[in-house]
């Protein structure tokens, strides 16, 4: 896929890309070629999904959520309006709701019937989340899928798995890791992974901030 740094110079060396991403390219210069492409509408899309859509979105509003009390309030009352105020919203994010993990309860999320997720916080879903195994084991196994993705949880620890939809789609906030009393929320930020957003997967530990 073209990229800011390809600066439209067609005289690279692509030796090192694989043939997906040379068939790619190819496609790519035919349509610039050809005028079906414009190739700033084409970064402007692809700097989008980089740096503007994408996990970082998620991960600052739970770094809000467990550094604000105010703010946790308004994500439980109207989830949309909060994660709005922070600059996050538009297409597959326009109904949302978040789910907290306690010591007592984890939840998981997954879409039965598609793949609806939240794309302004979570960026583009990942392969394995609309995979028909995950949707189907999501909802029979779901302390079996969450073994698959190497987490394991006491079993007095309840699973809730929420199924997403057109109409509604969730964020979990996972429970903030020991150790970061104090911290500022770019800190925060940094410890939260894609799958704890889901539920897939936990926040990083303490120690192993970036």
């Amino acid at each position: 896929m073209h990229t800011p740094d390809d600066d439209h110079d067609h005289d690279h060396d692509h030796s090192e890309l694989s043939p997906v991403a040379l068939r790619v390219r190819a496609l790519e210069s035919i349509l610039v070629e050809k005028g079906y492409v414009d190739p700033q509408a084409l970064d402007a899309i692809i700097d989008t999904y980089q740096t503007k859509v994408g996990p970082r979105n998620g991960a600052k509003v739970v770094a809000r959520a467990w550094s604000d009390p105010a703010y946790l309030e308004r994500l439980r009352g109207d989830a949309t309006a909060a994660i709005a105020e922070l600059g996050f919203g538009g297409r597959q994010g326009e109904h949302m709701v978040i789910v907290e993990n306690t010591p007592e309860r984890h939840n998981l999320v997954v879409c039965t019937l598609c793949s609806c997720y939240p794309w302004s916080v979570l960026g583009l879903p990942p392969v394995w989340y609309k995979s028909a195994p995950y949707r189907a084991k999501a909802v029979i196994d779901p302390r079996g899928v969450l073994a698959d993705f190497g987490v394991s949880l006491p079993n007095s620890t309840a699973i809730r798995v929420w199924d997403s939809t057109a109409e509604l789609r969730y964020l979990v906030v996972p429970m903030r890791p020991d150790g970061t009393e104090g911290w500022d929320e770019d800190r925060l930020a940094a410890l939260v992974t894609r799958d704890s957003m889901i539920g897939a997967g936990l926040p990083l530990p303490a120690g192993e901030a970036p």
